[in-house]
């Protein structure tokens, strides 16, 4: 299990998810990002606008994905 923070992942707040795989936390992530919009969180929109891009864009965040499994793979286990 790792760990990587909305930060992380392009949001601005600390909160952690966890997972066995990158896109484990990616998917945490987009599930944050969806809840903290709906409640009103004005700061996440921006990032959220950003996750669902890359959802109808797969092919142009290849890089943003990349990424983030690169940066995963290299965090240590919990």
């Amino acid at each position: 299990m790792k760990t990587m923070t909305c930060k992380d992942l392009g949001g601005p707040c600390d909160l952690a998810h966890h997972g066995e795989t990158a896109d484990d936390v990616i998917s945490a992530q987009d599930a944050h990002l969806k809840e903290r919009v709906r409640a009103g969180d004005e700061a996440h929109v921006p990032a959220r606008e950003d996750m669902k891009g890359r959802w109808r864009r797969p092919r142009q965040s290849l890089g943003w994905y990349r990424d983030v499994k690169k940066r995963f793979a290299d965090l240590p286990e919990d």
